[in-house]
């Protein structure tokens, strides 16, 4: 499944708008492991590089895909936090 970005961004407003600043912060602090980055790091030179297997660039898709939802999560955490400073 793909979503655009500012879709993505739409249907997560809702969701922004419930987070207490306990778990903004805790969004805030989300972090892929060591190993899970080298895997990715790994796939990353290996498509600029042309090899990719198809599983692994379904591997490295689901990545970008999953770091976008994260960043997006991030992004409203900081709102929260920011509204929340300035009340």
């Amino acid at each position: 499944m793909h979503l655009a970005p500012d879709v993505l961004d739409r249907i997560l407003d809702t969701l922004s708008r419930a987070l207490s600043p306990e778990v903004a912060r805790e969004i805030l602090a989300l972090r892929a492991d060591d190993a899970t980055l080298m895997y990715v790091d790994e796939l990353a030179d290996r498509a600029n590089e042309g090899t990719l297997s198809p599983d692994d660039l379904a591997d490295y898709e689901s990545f970008v895909a999953a770091a976008n939802l994260v960043a997006i999560l991030q992004a409203k955490a900081r709102t929260v936090l920011a509204a929340t400073s300035a009340a």
